[in-house]
């Protein structure tokens, strides 16, 4: 495999999936300006989709039958599934193979574990990076799986529209996706296993708290896969310039947090606040100095 970027770039567009996952890596290192200096603008952004929930409601298995129906409509899909623990676990990467065994060699098809930990900048720089690549390298929709728990969901829905929130019947998921904020992030909530009892009691109840489009699926069998495609297009239609713009500005609030965190005047500064001799407010002035002077 060459690592030669514009290179690679070439063997990606016409289909090499080694050569977008060789560049995928590269995004997620020190090399990641180099890459994406190489990329050329693209016209019509390419659709993100967030996937999320607590975990046991079928995400994978969602987005599984998601990436049956979009190749049906002879659409290139990329799947980035993001793994909350290390980036040398495979879990998340493991686990997406075996649930997608129907689309391993599809050159149409990308699957790609995306570690929330270990990565220059976090999820909040990698995820943004990833999609840009894909969206230039001629993927046609980019699908992007969260556990359901934490930091990662906000950041998702500052690059993904829609954020589809997957719940079971039951008020048990429901409530643990209250907890997580997960149903503040939602555009579109699926009541997925729709076959059990309480589906319909379920899907009713959310509609009322949330005054979302709810939908059914039964996603092992690919039931509702098609419906839940077209409220997506929907919902990609509807989307307005103004949404667009808050959308950014969080991708942009988050990537600069991101940054911060990982200052290394931080830790100095947080001694500092903690022993008295300084206090948070001119802390926190300093360190956006000092972030804006070694950015220059």
């Amino acid at each position: 495999m060459p690592e030669d970027i514009a290179e690679l770039i070439g063997l990606a567009r016409t289909g090499s999936v080694r050569a977008a996952g060789r560049l995928l890596s590269l995004v997620e290192s020190p090399r990641r300006a180099q890459v994406l200096t190489e990329l050329e603008p693209v016209p019509v952004p390419v659709p993100v989709i967030g996937l999320t929930g607590p975990p046991g409601v079928g995400k994978s298995t969602t987005v599984a039958a998601l990436v049956t129906g979009y190749r049906a409509r002879g659409l290139r899909v990329a799947v980035l599934a993001v793994d909350p623990s290390s980036p040398y676990s495979g879990g998340a990467l493991l686990g997406d193979r075996i649930r997608m065994a129907a689309h391993i060699g599809d050159p149409g098809v990308l699957i790609r574990s995306v570690a929330a930990r270990g990565h220059l900048g976090g999820l909040a720089a990698a995820v943004p990076a990833a999609i840009r690549l894909l969206g230039a390298l001629g993927y046609d929709v980019i699908l992007v799986e969260t556990v359901g728990v934490g930091q990662s969901e906000i950041e998702i829905a500052a690059v993904a529209d829609p954020a589809v929130v997957i719940l079971n019947p039951g008020a048990g998921d429901a409530i643990q996706a209250a907890k997580a904020g997960l149903l503040e992030v939602a555009d579109i909530l699926v009541v997925n296993k729709a076959d059990r009892d309480g589906a319909e009691q379920t899907a009713r109840e959310l509609h009322l708290e949330t005054g979302l489009p709810i939908l059914q699926l039964i996603a092992a069998r690919g039931t509702g896969i098609d419906a839940l495609i077209d409220a997506i297009d929907a919902h990609h239609r509807a989307d307005s310039a103004a949404r667009g713009a808050a959308r950014a500005r969080a991708q942009i609030l988050s990537l600069a947090q991101s940054r911060l965190r990982a200052h290394p005047g931080l830790d100095e500064l947080a001694a500092a606040v903690a022993t008295g001799r300084d206090d948070a407010y001119g802390a926190a002035e300093r360190l956006l100095a000092a972030a804006v002077d070694q950015h220059r």
